[in-house]
């Protein structure tokens, strides 16, 4: 216990850290994954190019790879913010692939009459799709949604590795210290498992508000 109970501020700041980097490329991944999804579904074909370009480029790329394009890349095309931004873009943009396919699927779950309806009625697409098949789908999406946002707080250690302050980072003043590696790391997976439990609670309770019976 020493080595937690003797360190109580620098893991508060590496969890606070991987709960901010979480919560802020959850947002943009969102944000993105449900753009793409509806650009994937659009009657525009350079829409649907965007859409799936985004999701093939970003599915087949290894997040480590992105970030060296992002944090190391976007500087020398006078692209300047804070390394934390960075891991955020670089986090968010990566996730939001997998969001726009869970999306997506959900979207080929509504019934295709339900949107031939709302055409008729002389609603556009962006309105049969924000008003009609957006709230269906939402309700099938919501479990592959969660696990693919614990999955981007897991994620979220390799920021660490790019001078950004998140909990997996703390292990190395703690070894320079010289505490146990073994009860370093297994601090540090404790604080994972809180942040992903969380998550996973959250989604747990959206589903059974409005998940879809089975």
């Amino acid at each position: 216990m020493d080595v937690l109970t003797e360190n109580w501020s620098l893991y508060g700041e590496g969890l606070l850290g991987t709960v901010e980097l979480t919560v802020y490329a959850s947002l943009l991944a969102l944000g993105l994954g449900i753009l793409m999804a509806a650009f994937r579904v659009a009657p525009v074909g350079s829409l649907r190019v965007i859409g799936t370009a985004w999701v093939t480029v970003l599915r087949n790329t290894p997040l480590t790879l992105l970030f060296f394009a992002v944090l190391l890349g976007m500087p020398r095309f006078g692209v300047q913010l804070s390394f934390t931004a960075f891991a955020v873009l670089a986090l968010g943009c990566y996730t939001s692939a997998f969001i726009c396919e869970a999306v997506r699927s959900g979207i080929n779950t509504v019934p295709v009459g339900q949107g031939e309806a709302a055409r008729s009625l002389g609603m556009t697409f962006e309105q049969t799709l924000g008003s009609i098949v957006l709230p269906q789908a939402f309700r099938s999406v919501i479990p592959p949604i969660g696990s693919t946002l614990i999955a981007l707080a897991k994620n979220s250690a390799i920021a660490g590795s790019f001078s950004v302050t998140e909990l997996l980072g703390v292990y190395r003043p703690l070894n320079e210290l010289g505490y146990s590696i073994v009860w370093t790391f297994v601090w540090i997976a404790v604080g994972y498992l809180i942040v992903t439990l969380a998550i996973s609670a959250i989604f747990n309770l959206l589903e059974r508000h409005w998940g879809v019976a089975r």
